[in-house]
């Protein structure tokens, strides 16, 4: 946990910011309060600028407000190379944003925060990183929001029980992510 927060920031990341990233961030602050997990704060960016400043996918959207969620307040933004140093938990929904995010990390310690989103689906946390990836639903339809929607619902639980180990590490301090990833290359702010 970063020394000037006490709490666990976690940040989705994907290329554009207008879909898989912000539903994740939206999905899991969403599961955070309901399960009153608190300590817990989500954000969303994307590898690239294309989208900044712009609101979610209206398919997005409708998905979440499918959901009681809402996203209205939601404006796509570019990864930070700070951001690193200020997120516990930094998650790639898909295999390039995985690799892009391990490219540009700075050291050791921010590679060890680095996890594909879907290694805490139980279905696939034993598969290699390829296998982990959320394709980009911006090219489909409603079904591929469906299909982004279903992936990213089947990791919360499996990230809200790290979150929830690391919130409850020895002496209020976070355990290091580092043996996980070796072998794997609440509250919303939107």
């Amino acid at each position: 946990m970063n020394s000037m927060s006490s709490q666990y920031r976690i940040i989705a990341v994907c290329t554009g910011n207008i879909c898989r990233s912000p539903m994740a961030e939206l999905m899991l602050a969403e599961a955070f309060r309901a399960k009153r997990l608190t300590g817990a704060v989500v954000d969303s960016a994307g590898t690239t600028a294309y989208e900044a400043g712009r609101p979610i996918d209206p398919r997005a959207a409708r998905k979440l407000a499918a959901h009681s969620i809402a996203s209205d307040r939601h404006v796509a933004r570019e990864w930070r190379p700070e951001w690193f140093g200020s997120r516990e938990l930094i998650l790639a929904l898909d295999v390039d944003h995985y690799g892009w995010l391990r490219q540009a990390a700075p050291d050791r310690a921010s590679l060890a925060k680095i996890r594909m989103l879907r290694s805490f689906d139980p279905a696939v946390a034993d598969k290699d990183a390829l296998e982990q990836g959320i394709e980009d639903p911006w090219y489909g339809g409603h079904t591929d929001f469906d299909t982004t929607w279903d992936l990213i619902q089947a990791s919360v639980p499996g990230i809200m029980e790290h979150v929830r180990a690391q919130l409850q590490g020895q002496d209020g301090q976070h355990h290091s992510n580092n043996q996980h990833n070796a072998g794997q290359r609440v509250r919303s702010i939107s």
